[in-house]
This record gives structure tokens, sequence and C-alpha cells, in this order.
């Protein structure tokens, strides 16, 4: 397995990788990489013939007074689980080599973008898609794989490929939890123990909340509004929102009918976590 830093070698490897006949798969990510990261990468390297993961902070999608300069990082332990579960190239590019001095290009999307966390993060989904298309471009995969956690960024990358044309395969795979229902992230570091467990209200609250769906709730007020009550017991949990939303155009809707996703942000301490469950 190899580490790139440049773009124009990792453009000379697709290349000779194309000229052999290889089907290839992206993994992008930020880095420090957990299982439900590490779920991914296995699902891309038993569908392709290479894999590609990339290993960029992305800049452009952290707001200001966001953890940028906080967010964790650690190459070398990414490289080995990597390379443990059979990927060939890790892009991990420095900002200068992603980004221009001057650049002033950016990749937005309308509608999608409006709601759940694009209310309190505007700059946030501007950020993804541009960092994004330009992986698209630099790696040329076939298919792209992205965790359903980020269950808007998910969305949002389908609707940006089927409107750009890029042709690219994107495969979403399922949250990736801890054993008490914690959804994986590398910003759960941030937490101290009495913030670790207080998370735990926000998977349980989406839980209660399919449950009332299960038992025949069809307001979608009435089971936003029991998930949020129920976040709001947990002392040092604060809202950020809870929607029911859409699963296809992310829309709120008031009556639950079908297919349907509840979604949280929820600051525990000063980390903000999101977590979503999707229904029939």
């Amino acid at each position: 397995m190899q580490i790139v830093k440049n773009i124009e070698e990792l453009r000379s490897i697709i290349k000779w990788w194309r000229g052999e006949g290889h089907s290839i798969g992206l993994v992008p990510t930020m880095g420090y990489l957990h299982d439900g990261h590490k779920s991914l990468i296995e699902k891309a390297v038993s569908e392709n013939d290479r894999v590609v993961v990339s290993d960029f902070v992305n800049p452009t999608q952290f707001g200001v007074n966001e953890d940028l300069s906080s967010y964790p990082r650690d190459i070398d332990r990414d490289a080995a689980i990597c390379e443990a579960v059979g990927a060939d190239v890790v892009f991990h590019p420095d900002p200068e080599e992603m980004y221009f001095p001057n650049h002033c290009t950016f990749v937005d999307m309308d509608r999608l973008t409006k709601g759940l966390c694009g209310k309190t993060r505007p700059t946030h989904f501007r950020g993804v898609c541009t960092v994004v298309s330009k992986l698209f471009n630099i790696v040329t995969p076939d298919r792209a794989y992205f965790g359903q956690k980020d269950a808007q960024q998910l969305a949002v990358i389908r609707r940006m490929v089927r409107d750009m044309n890029f042709g690219i395969t994107i495969v979403g795979c399922p949250i990736v939890r801890e054993a008490d229902g914690l959804a994986m992230s590398s910003r759960n570091t941030y937490l101290n123990p009495k913030e670790r467990e207080a998370a735990l209200v926000l998977h349980k609250s989406l839980v209660l909340g399919e449950g009332m769906v299960h038992a025949g709730q069809k307001d979608a007020k009435k089971v936003k509004n029991a998930i949020r009550e129920n976040i709001e017991k947990e002392p040092l949990a604060q809202v950020d929102y809870v929607e029911i939303v859409d699963v296809e155009n992310l829309e709120p809707i008031d009556t639950i009918e079908g297919p349907f996703l509840a979604a949280v942000a929820v600051y525990i301490g000063k980390t903000r976590l999101i977590d979503n469950l999707k229904g029939e």
C-alpha cells in the first residue's frame, strides 16, 4: 500500500490502473479512522479491483470558530488500518496541494443543503461538495462510499452526482455503532466520560421515536416533540435540531406514511454530534 500526497502522482497511478482494466473504488474520509470508516473500506475492497482512501481534513467545510485546528489526526494509525483491510492507496494531501492560494471556485447546491445541518452550518456543504468534486476529478472512481450517519451529506452527494453527470455509483453504507448504541464518530474522542455517557441519549431518543411510529403514530410533529423532550431530559445535552424529513428530498413532513428520516444534531458539552434513523 502507498501513501500519496501529490495529485499528479495519484493520477499516474490511476492511469496505470485504468490501463490494466481495473475498477476503482474511493472512500473519502477526514482521517482519524474508526470501525465505521473501516466498514466503508471493506465494502469498497469487496466491490473493486483497486481502492483509494482519501485522508484529508478539508478546511473549506469548517465554519468560523469550528474545530478545524483541533480535529483529530493520526495518519500513521489511519494508514495501518487501511493496509490491514486491503486499500491500495491512501491519498493524504496537504491543504496547499488541494487548494491554490487564490482559489475562488466552489461547488454549491440549493435546497438539500438548506435544512438540517445546513441551517447552522451554512457554508459546510459548499465545502463538502467542492472537495468531493475535486476527489472525483482526481481519482475518477467507478464507485464512492459514504456512511449513512451523515445522512444529509449522503443525500447531497447523490444529488450532486446526478445533477453534474459524474457517472459514479454512490454506495451508502449502514451506521456503525458502539455496543451501547452510540454512532461511531471521530468527534467522540472529544467527550469526557460523563459526556460519553450523556451522548447515548441521541440514539435512545431516536429509538423512542421509531417505537412510536411502529405503534401507529403518524403525526410527525408528535414524534419529533417526543424525541426532543427525551433529549432535553439529559442535562449535558443542548439540541441543535430534531427533524422528521422525507428520505429523498430532506423536506420536513407532517404525516408519516412511508419511508422517513429522523435526524438529530445535539451538543454534548461543546461537542456537536449527529445521528439519524431511517424508518419505513
